[in-house]
Formats: structure tokens, sequence, C-alpha cells
């Protein structure tokens, strides 16, 4: 009988199993436009963990935002918010309340493209939570609850006109009473974290009334604390809420910056103002210089000094400064011309009148320039130039705009300078004791040849201004070797030959805190051309008593005090059973330091089974954490972003699959019995997803143990094989569990959709020699490959491969060495590593020689040096060996990978005869930003491979291509 009902049970899972997927169907490019899905981590809790809010948007259509009561189904609300990428939201801190942004809809964004009107105003939607009330307000820009007290929702709406002034209106919405105020021509505002304080500027046409005013909220109480002819601006609280800063911008018609003032104020409840202005202070301030307005102030945590930022005065061009000094008496001459006119009673007539006009316009001087001859529109480029003048021209703004530190010593009056052009950059510590300076001028040539990076360290005191030396071209092989402060202050970890090291700044010691430790910190699996580059450190411990320190499996508490105390593997067994312990989640945004008084949850992942979880290391007795680490989440899925509500101890975190959407559960501290309350993709149910995953084991050509992960077509059948395309991007097995929401990516490339359209989609991993970028693909995929055939889920006859940026390199070269795909798909690659070792990334200015010998190409230096290993690596020298139809996407304002490389590629290829079509979208960058053309080169990709590996017949632009004037019918006839 039992027999008989589990087989009655099992038709019926069977049958429904078979229901569902005859229901459900491929997802096409077409379906994607209105898909809806939630954007990264577009949810919120309330701060006392009863309520969660996230958002779903879609491509070509309005968007919603779903708030529900924890564990109350009955009270979900769906909330319209019309057309956005990312909704706008937050929650009140006493959990009351919830404010979002309502967009205009999708249908009116499209309707004032076309008609060219103006521009469209967002809302301001005002819930109060548990009940069915919303208030709405018109026109916002943006808004804020004031924090803690949560009694005021401040809302700026958007500026009317287009004069000078910074200002709009702020209103303050008083939630119990239902009351508003306005404050005209607010720039800026900010509450303190008590929210008991609002400080705001005010910005007015003609300068008429600007200040800096803070309003007691509780008392419903302003006051001015200053107010010129000035730009007030960059508000900036202490952390404690308990004074601020802000700067003062006078103009000058001398200069072409303004000239800035510091303003500091503190004693809230009867402002005490400090104001620092550096033109009454000939002394100790640099009259050449004047306090910056891009750098904000700040507050020492004692309120004794103000830091700010310093730059040099620039003087106006001559005869822009002669017109503004004259201007005003230009305007005073004209109008004595025009009463002498006047008052000229020889002036019978009209014809009178312009005689005299005439004769005073006659009689002005006409200013001449120093030099009226046209200058030329050029760059010299000189061979000692430390930055290429492209990368100057890519920094001129940040150089233009770059400030030193300096601070005012409130106390004494005293303005301190804190660095100058030969310290370029300075950090102020905690606690604002010490400053940690450094400077890479020196070396800045060197590192932009060879990728080699070095930098000067100083220290700083901050009492005195005085700078000493720390380092002298210290090796940075990777940032996990910089100097990190401890959050007290006085003391800095960094990475050194291999080892880490703590500096005492006040004694001016250093101690090697991981000499004799049975691990290294050395990440042995960078396989990139630098010496000994660390596993990052995962931080100090809150009491500045240990560092956490991670040796690439482990994690370990290592003390750096000079006691017997020593080190401890905190996670036991992570190198024993191939489980990577890999980060710290932090759940307090406001916490100085690792709080080991408090169990410390961390991420896991397996390294051969691709798993994740989340692990809690315990609060030891005497301190620190206790060894072993207990398991809270592990299983077959990915697993993130732990975090929890501000005031309560409710927990949440994100899981997904390959084949499952994103979702959000809610849980306490133990992890234990996850909720689920997000309904993220709601309409994945509609739609057939890959049928799951395989790991596929193998060892590459060079020996090295290596995995890929195949993901299965939709309805895949055991035994049957699949049309497969092989993608890569040096390591992406861990990738096995990775949600890939459908959509149009810059580089036409989504796994969901091809294994969702009946394709097996196959990712090895790479790992690269040096001297050997291109053949590293050879040595490792083709072998991976031949692994995953022998599934039998391959179609061994109709494989193809894509690759972008470096993965269209790996694809550019992998078909000049195999005939094994039928079809290759390549973006924006690299195809002459000679000619581009020379070539200039765009997109930052600099050069390319530095990610050749010590970034991703990892040559151990030029071509001229290592001429063969070039050569043998660049796909444009094998391009006769070819047999593998190529599609091939480059743009032709390619920043990364110069637009002559898939020019170089293409026409080596058709000078052969070889089948290739080039794919060129004009003013697109390294990957396609506009949506048409992503949709445009999404569909053809899909088209290639159709035709290639599934046999179906060969669109027209591959078979024939398209002639320029049948171009724009062509595009108009797919377009959708």
């Amino acid at each position: 009988m039992i027999r008989k009902q589990l087989l009655t049970l099992w038709a019926l899972f069977l049958f429904a199993s078979m229901a569902i997927a005859q229901d459900s169907k491929p997802i096409t490019w077409k379906d994607i436009p209105t898909w809806k899905y939630m954007p990264g981590s577009a949810f919120e809790i309330s701060p006392d963990g009863n309520w969660t809010a996230y958002g779903l948007v879609q491509l070509e259509g309005d968007g919603e935002i779903i708030l529900q009561k924890v564990g109350d189904e009955s009270s979900k609300k769906t909330f319209k918010i019309g057309s956005t990428s990312y909704p706008s939201m937050q929650f009140s801190e006493d959990g009351k309340w919830f404010v979002y942004t309502e967009y205009p809809t999708f249908s009116e964004k499209k309707a004032n493209e076309k008609s060219k009107g103006k521009s469209l105003k967002n809302k301001a939607i005002l819930v109060k939570l548990g009940t069915d009330e919303k208030k709405e307000f018109e026109n916002v820009s943006n808004y804020a609850f004031n924090g803690k007290a949560s009694s005021v929702l401040a809302i700026n709406l958007s500026k009317e006109g287009n004069g000078d002034a910074r200002g709009s209106d702020l209103l303050i919405y008083h939630l119990n009473s239902e009351k508003a105020q306005n404050l005209g021509n607010v720039a800026d505002f900010s509450f303190n974290k008590a929210g008991n304080y609002l400080a705001y500027t005010v910005d007015a046409a003609n300068q008429s009334g600007n200040g800096l005013y803070l309003m007691n909220v509780a008392a419903n109480s302003m006051q001015i604390l200053d107010s010129d002819k000035a730009s007030y601006r960059s508000l900036a609280w202490t952390e404690k809420g308990d004074a601020f800063a802000a700067l003062k911008m006078v103009k000058d018609k001398k200069y072409k910056q303004d000239k800035g003032q510091v303003i500091g104020v503190k004693n809230l409840a009867s402002p005490q103002v400090t104001v620092y202005n550096p033109e009454k202070d000939s002394v100790n301030f640099n009259q050449a210089y004047t306090i910056s307005q891009n750098r904000r102030p700040m507050w020492s945590d004692d309120l004794t000094r103000l830091f700010y930022g310093i730059h040099p005065l620039e003087l106006a061009k001559k005869e822009d400064a002669k017109k503004e000094l004259d201007q005003d008496s230009v305007k005073k001459a004209e109008a004595a011309a025009m009463q002498k006119i006047m008052a000229d009673t020889t002036i019978k007539s009209i014809s009178d009148l312009q005689k005299a006009i005439a004769k005073l316009d006659s009689g002005k001087v006409k200013g001449k320039k120093e030099n009226d001859a046209d200058t030329p529109d050029m760059t010299i480029w000189h061979w000692n130039d430390s930055r290429l003048q492209s990368r100057q021209q890519v920094m001129m703004n940040q150089d233009k705009n770059y400030s030193f530190w300096a601070m005012y010593d409130v106390n004494a009056g005293k303005h301190i300078q804190l660095q100058d052009s030969s310290m370029r950059d300075l950090n102020i510590l905690d606690k604002q004791r010490y400053a940690l300076g450094s400077d890479l001028q020196a070396y800045e040539l060197d590192g932009n040849l060879d990728g080699q990076s070095y930098r000067d360290f100083y220290i700083v005191d901050l009492k005195t201004g005085e700078k000493k030396e720390l380092f002298n071209k210290f090796y940075l092989p990777s940032y996990s070797s910089y100097p990190r402060e401890s959050p007290d202050g006085t003391k800095l970890i960094y990475g050194l030959d291999g080892h880490f090291y703590i500096y005492d700044i006040p004694t001016a010691q250093s101690k090697n805190i991981t000499e004799g430790l049975p691990t290294t910190f050395v990440n042995t699996e960078d396989d990139h051309n630098v010496e000994k580059p660390m596993n990052g450190a995962l931080g100090w411990s809150s009491d500045s008593k240990y560092v956490i320190l991670r040796d690439g499996w482990d994690i370990w508490q290592v003390p750096v005090g000079s006691g017997k105390e020593t080190a401890i593997n905190l996670t036991v067994n992570g190198k024993t059973d191939q489980i990577r312990y890999q980060y710290r989640f932090g759940l307090d945004p406001e916490e100085k330091g690792i709080d080991l008084s408090k169990p410390a949850y961390i991420r896991m992942y397996g390294e051969w089974t691709k798993k994740s979880g989340i692990a809690q290391l315990s609060p030891a007795k005497k301190g620190g954490l206790t060894p072993g680490a207990k398991v809270l989440i592990w299983d077959d899925f990915n697993v993130g972003n732990l975090s929890k509500a501000k005031n309560a101890e409710t927990y949440y975190f994100f899981q997904e699959k390959f084949n499952e959407p994103t979702q959000v559960y809610l849980t306490d501290a133990s992890l234990s019995n996850p909720k689920q309350v997000t309904n993220n993709a709601p309409d994945a149910e509609k739609y057939a997803w890959s049928a799951g995953t395989m790991l596929i084991d193998y060892v590459s050509d060079k020996g090295d143990k290596l995995q890929g992960t195949l993901f299965l077509p939709a309805g895949y059948v055991e035994g049957q094989k699949y049309p497969t395309v092989v993608y890569y991007y040096e390591k992406l097995s861990q990738t096995r569990h990775n949600w890939s929401n459908p959509g149009y990516s810059g580089t036409g490339w989504n796994p969901n959709v091809y294994t969702s359209n009946g394709f097996a989609v196959f990712i090895p991993d790479i790992v690269y020699k040096l001297d050997d970028p291109g053949m590293s693909a050879v040595w490792c995929v083709i072998p991976a490959v031949k692994e995953a055939i022998k599934t039998g889920v391959i179609d061994e006859n109709n494989i193809g491969i894509h690759g972008h940026s470096w993965g269209g390199y790996q694809t550019s070269f992998l078909i000049t060495q195999t005939d094994m795909f039928k079809a290759a798909a390549a973006g924006a690659p690299l195809t002459n590593m000679i000619s581009m070792y020379d070539l200039i990334y765009w997109n930052s200015g600099g050069g390319n020689m530095s990610i050749f010998e010590a970034s991703q190409g990892r040559f151990r230096g030029g071509p001229w040096e290592n001429w063969e290993a070039y050569e043998r690596n660049s796909p444009v020298y094998h391009v006769k060996n070819v047999t593998t139809p190529l599609l091939l996407l480059h743009n032709d304002k390619d920043g990364a990978v110069d637009f002559t490389q898939g020019i170089e590629y293409y026409s080596a290829l058709r000078r052969l005869k070889k089948p290739v079509v080039m794919m060129q979208y004009k003013g697109e960058n390294h990957g396609l930003s506009k949506l048409e053309n992503r949709k445009d080169y999404s569909v053809r990709m899909m088209e290639f491979f159709d035709h290639h590996l599934k046999g179906e017949v060969a669109p027209d632009w591959w078979k024939s291509g398209v002639n320029l004037l049948d171009l724009e019918e062509h595009l108009k006839e797919r377009a959708f």
C-alpha cells in the first residue's frame, strides 16, 4: 500500500514537472525590456527590524516598491514608482515612517524626449507605516529624515530657473503635527546624528541673505551663524554630531578661484563660531594660497583643530581681470556721459542725439591685446614626462582641483600647513594625532613604464606639522602591502618582503608579526609579474591589540604587542579541507575596527565544491576570538551580503543559484530558519532555465589542477548532446552558483539567456605562465573542453567560444592554435601584443607598457627584450592558421583596447579571405552603453551561434554583409 502511494506521488510529481516544463519557454531578447527584477541591493529593512521594502524595475517600463511588515503577509503594499533603474527609498530610524521617490513613467519620459519638453520632476511619497496614510510632495530633488529623532522629513525641492544661485526651497515637514514650513534658497542641508539640529546654507540671487544657518529642530528655532556676500558649502558634521564645519567662499575678481575661509561651529546650544580667514593671517598663511572648496573641512575628535584643504591662487587673465575690475567704473562713466548728454540744451532732435552718442562712442579708447596672434592647438610630448600627456589630460581637472591638507589650531589661533608638493598624498589617521604621508613622484615615470610600484612614506605630527621619513622607495607589489592604520591612530600594519610588520608611531619601532608562523601570507596564486604580493589583511581589532590576517585559506588572529601571546589560526580547517575563509561581514557601518567581544561572521567558499556559506567565530573569555569556526550556512548556492537591522537583532542575507534568482532571507543571529522576504524576478517561472551545473576537474598541459563549470541547457535530457558556447576570463569557475539577470550586457553575453535557449555553457579556469598569456589559454582551455566532452553533454562538433577584452584576446589567439571550435565571437580583443604594448589606454590616459609587464600581460620586459614571447602570443602573427568563422566586436572609441587592434586582425583575416565580420558601434567605448546597441549586438551574437552551432539559416548580415546605402533600412527592420 505504501509503495503504491509512493508510486502515485512520484507519478504526480513527474506529471507536474512535465507540465511546468511544457508551460515554460525560452526567454528571448524581446522579452527582456519588460523583465522585472530587483537591481543590485535595492532592499531596505527598517532600523527596528519590523519592516522590509524592495524595488522591482524594468528596462522599458515602470517599477514598483513592495513594502511589508515582517511576518505579516496581509500588510504587503505595492507602490508604483515610475521609470527608474534604481529605486530610492528610506525608513525613519524609529521605524514609523517610509519615504520613496516616484519618477515620471516610461511613457511620459518617451513622450517628453520626442517633444523635447521641459525636464520632468520627481515626487516624494511619505507613508505612515501600519496605516493607509500617504502624503505626496511635488518637484522633489532629495530628502532626509532627521536621524534618531525621526520627527521631521526635510525635502529639497527642485531648483526652478537657470539663475546663478544654487539654492532652492527646503520643506521641513513635521511628521506628528503634519505641518510644513518652507526655508527658501537652501543649497546644502544636513542633520546631525541625533537629529536635533539641522545645519544649512542659503544661496540666493545676488547673494542676498547668503549665509550659514542652524536650526534647533525640537524648538523650531533658527540662528544665523554667519552671513555675507559669499557662497557657503561643504557642511560636515562630526561623527558624534556635536559640531560641524563648513566653507565660506568669497569671489575675488583678480583670481580664477574664489578665496576660502573655514568655519567651525561647536557648543550647539549656544553656538561658538570660529571663522578662520587666511587673508587676515599674513604671518602663518602663505598669501599665494587660499582655502580650497575642493576638500571638505572637518573637526578633530577633541574639537580643538579644524582640518581643510589649501591650494595656490591663480591670477585671472589680464584682459578678464581688467574687464571685471573696470566693469563698475565703465558703467559709472557711461551713466555720467548720458547725464551730460541729457543736460545738453543744444540737442534739439533725434538726429542731434544720435550724433552725440556716436561722438561719445568714437571717443572710447579701444583696449589692445599684448599679442593678438592666433595660438596653435597642440601638445608637447617629452621623454621625461613622468605621466604621458594623455594621462595629464585625463587628470587635468583633478590636478587643477588638488589641494593640500592644512590645520587651524582653534585655541592657539594658528594655521599649520601639513603637506606641500613634495608630499602629494596625506591620510589623517584616526584620533587626529598623526597623519601618514606618501609620495611617488620620484618613481612615477618608471612605474608607468614597467608597472612596478614604489612610494616614499612619511609620518606627520599633527600637533606640530613636523614631517619625518618612514620608508624610502617602499615596494608595493599590490595594495595589500600598503600601510593601514589602527583604530587608535598610533600604529600601522604593512607588508614587506613576504611578511606583515607593525610600526608603532610614538616609539618609531617596527616588528615582524608573521615571522615563524607555520603559514605564508603571500598570495602564492597571484601569477602576475610582481614580487611577493600579500593576501589582504582583514583589519584591526577595535582595541588595536590584534590584526586579523588571512593566508588564502584560514583566518589568523595575530597580536601586535610585545607580550607572550601568540598568533592563533581561528578557522583551523581551511587549508586542510580546502575551504577558503574569505572575509568578515561588517554588520555595523559605524564600527572602528573589529570588535572581538562580539561574534564574527565569516564568508566561506569551497575551492573544489564551489559551495558557499557563513561561519561564526565566537569571542574568547580572555579577549580575542576562540579558534574553531561554527558553520551556520553551507550549501550548493551563492550566499553573501550578510547584514542586520541597525537597532535590532534581525539579520538578512542574499542567496541565489545559477537558475534561481537572487532573493533576500530574514533570520536571527543564529542564521537558522531563514525566511524569504523578496520575490525578485516574479516572472521567472514563465521561462525555462538551466537544468543545473556540473563541475569538470581537469589538469592543464602544464600540470595545474583546475576546474570548469558546465551549465546544462534548459530541458536537458541525459544522453543527449547540445551545442555549447565556451566562455572564459582568467578564473571564473567560482561563478557556478551566480544568477545572471537576463539583460543586455555591454558585451552581448548572458549565460542564462543562452542556457534558456538550448545551449550548454562551459566556463573553464585559466592560470598563467609568465611570457605566455596566449599559450596559457591553449594549455588550459583545450584540455578543459576535452574533459567536458567526456560528460556526454557537449556536442563536440558544435562548440563555439566567446570572450570580451582579455577574454576576446584569448578567443582571437585560440582560433590560431586549434580548429576545435566551430565558431568564435571576440569582443574588443588585443590582437598584436607588439603594437598594443606601445599604445595608450585612453580611458585612463596611461600607457599599456605597465599593463603588459606587471599586470594582465604577464611579460618580463618589453618586446625588444622579449621579442619571441610577444610574437608567439600575438594572434595576428598566426592568422594564417585560422579556420574558425569569427564575429568580431570593436568600437571606434574603445579607450581600453585601441580600435586599431580590431582593424589589424580583421584586415589580416580579410586579406586571407577568412570568414570574419566586424561590428563597429560608432562612438562606443570598450563595452556597449547605449541600450539600442546592446540590444542589437546581443541578438546578432546569438544569431551567429544559432547558425554555426544549431544549423539555423545564416542571417543576411553574416551571409552577404550590408552595404552602407542599405544600412539604415536594415537597422530599422531589426530594431525593437
